[in-house]
């Protein structure tokens, strides 16, 4: 009963949360669309730092987002596991990692080998509704770490929604920006125009915006594949249960029976010695 009323509460919350990953997937990729666009018209010494980078590959900044709960099968652990792939390669290599921890199972599956490398905590349930206020502290703390020189390349691993029994573990890089060279380009109409202000003064104002809104649309397909998990995984519960359920019954029954019959014969037995 408890299984099949999990499945049931994730069914109800999976639908609300599929329509948020889909809605939130045309404006990231949009933002990401403007942005190459200003890009190539920027180069050189006048390229913003988070789409130029620092220069170097030497210090490497994970942020690894998972749910806070679990009882969803091995949603969580598969994107622990890419990025603890990812992690090990690079200390393998020589690189400096250090890692954001978002959700609480993220924190607690990577804290028992990477306890050391963890800077930072994020718990989702700190926030009632799933908002721009939860991905803009990871996002804050991300460039202060950029800023201040600790990070040189910023990848996120989440799970991309795919269905209700498909998740697919992700990385995403997100400093310095990925520019799409085959993204499609803005339609002038015809038109030229000159930015104003410049295209790096908007690019300085949109690449800090574009990690929080990459951050938040990461966090919404973590949770439309954290409930849809949850209901593929309780449901298989549920029929776990019940088939355990029967075969237990058919075992007490089996034995009830021949404990009966047991019974039965030694009466007869003591009736016919009599």
């Amino acid at each position: 009963k408890i299984t099949k009323a999990m499945q049931m509460v994730a069914a109800a919350k999976l639908k609300r949360a599929t329509e948020q990953a889909e809605n939130a997937r045309p404006y990231a990729q949009r933002m990401s669309a403007v942005i190459a666009n200003l890009a190539r018209g920027v180069t050189g010494d006048g390229a913003p730092k988070l789409l130029a980078g620092t220069g170097q590959d030497k210090k490497h900044l994970i942020v690894v987002a998972t749910a806070d709960k679990g009882l969803a099968g091995g949603f969580n652990s598969s994107i622990v596991r890419a990025a603890r792939e990812r992690i090990q390669h690079l200390i393998n290599d020589g690189k400096d990692v250090s890692i954001i921890a978002v959700g609480r199972k993220a924190n607690d599956q990577l804290r028992r080998l990477y306890g050391d490398k963890i800077i930072d905590r994020h718990l989702l349930s700190d926030h009632k509704i799933l908002s721009l206020a939860a991905a803009q502290p990871v996002a804050d703390r991300i460039l202060s770490e950029f800023e201040a020189g600790n990070a040189d390349v910023v990848t996120l691993f989440y799970s991309r929604y795919r269905s209700v029994i498909s998740q697919v573990p992700t990385a995403k890089q997100l400093i310095p920006a990925v520019v799409d060279d085959g993204s499609e380009p803005v339609d002038l109409a015809g038109a030229a125009y000159e930015y104003e202000p410049s295209e790096e003064a908007i690019l300085e104002t949109l690449l800090p915006r574009n990690i929080a809104v990459q951050i938040l649309a990461a966090l919404y397909e973590n949770q439309a594949g954290f409930f849809g998990a949850q209901m593929s995984a309780m449901d298989s519960a549920t029929r776990n249960a019940g088939d355990m359920i029967a075969a237990l019954t058919l075992s007490y029954n089996r034995q009830r029976q021949a404990q009966i019959t047991k019974e039965l014969i030694e009466i007869i037995s003591g009736a016919e010695a009599l």
